[in-house]
């Protein structure tokens, strides 16, 4: 099968372009020829190296986390799913590798594709939807009524947690250029705060849950903005002691995390409000909701770009520039 490997980690690598075997197919697994593959920061951040100590990947190494596309082949207690079928997955950590023409997924990890979205549109649902539902309903359990500050509005995450947050019945802030807000107010957000002119701090308070997805000094002021037993959920870290035990690190690993994630829980404790990072997993039951929420027109994907396979180093570079609006899909078949 023709595929695009990772030979050494390093900011700016590039992607090779080669010829591997078809991948082994495990009995839990799904094969699944891949039709359209999303792209994300986290493959930008697997591709430096930034993740090497909690997801210790082996090179040479096929990226990819987001897939869509049609079932091939089915492991002997697979059950849900038969050759033909339309799916989609973010594929499970340890077995990625989307960009490529065909990738095993555990039946467990997959979900039918929504009816109505394209391979492409449907390839950039899954990481970033999974991450706003397990954010904002599984960490937070944001209910009707409450308010929500989600960071960077106009990104993969940002643009569907907005909509996912409104489904909800929350009241939604969020933070784009000028640029965007015409397409985070489309989506659903009711404020906006221009992160070039405005500090978030002097325009939010008593927000009951925060999705933060930016630097430190955003962090901090974050923070600051939630009321009394708020609660927020970083998708950017630092990492929790839980993410060190729920991941089997070891000891020293989850010392380092201990050690970096301190001073951040001392703040929210002294604030009165709870800290949890969240590294997203793969999950079809969950992605099963979120397919029924598109099916049913409550939420539907932005894709910014669609770049041809033989364009993947180019659409990394452009999703490590942060521009983009929404998803950058890589269309594969």
């Amino acid at each position: 099968m023709k595929a695009l490997v990772l030979d050494a980690y390093g900011p700016g690598r590039l992607l090779r372009a080669t010829d591997l075997p078809e991948p082994d197919l495990r009995d839990d697994e799904v094969l699944v020829e891949v039709h359209a593959a999303g792209l994300n920061p986290l493959d930008v951040k697997i591709r430096s190296g930034a993740f090497k100590l909690i997801l210790p990947y082996r090179v040479p190494l096929v990226l990819g986390h987001d897939v869509a596309g049609v079932v091939v082949k089915t492991g002997p207690r697979v059950r849900r799913f038969k050759p033909g079928d339309e799916v989609y997955a973010r594929a499970d950590d340890f077995r990625i590798g989307s960009l490529a023409e065909f990738i095993p997924v555990k039946e467990s990890s997959l979900a039918l594709k929504p009816r109505g979205l394209s391979m492409e549109e449907a390839a950039a649902v899954p990481l970033a939807g999974l991450t706003a539902w397990q954010a904002l309903v599984e960490r937070a359990q944001l209910q009707r009524g409450q308010k929500v500050f989600i960071q960077a509005g106009s990104g993969g995450v940002g643009t569907l947690a907005i909509q996912l947050a409104r489904h909800l019945g929350a009241s939604v802030a969020t933070t784009a250029s000028v640029a965007s807000a015409a397409l985070v107010q489309r989506l659903g957000a009711d404020l906006l705060i221009d992160y070039k002119t405005q500090q978030v701090d002097d325009v939010l308070r008593d927000q009951d849950v925060v999705l933060h997805s930016q630097d430190a000094k955003a962090l901090d002021k974050s923070l600051r903005v939630l009321k009394r037993g708020g609660k927020l959920v970083s998708l950017s870290g630092p990492p929790d002691p839980a993410f060190g035990r729920d991941t089997g690190a070891s000891w020293l690993v989850r010392l380092a995390v201990r050690f970096l994630s301190a001073g951040v829980r001392r703040r929210a404790k002294r604030l009165g409000v709870a800290y949890e990072f969240l590294f997203m997993k793969a999950n079809g039951q969950q992605l099963g909701e979120l397919t029924q929420l598109i099916e049913a027109g409550a939420i539907r994907p932005v894709v910014d770009r669609v770049f041809p396979f033989e364009s993947t180093n180019e659409a990394l570079a452009y999703v490590e520039t942060g521009r983009a609006k929404g998803k950058v899909v890589v269309r594969v078949k």
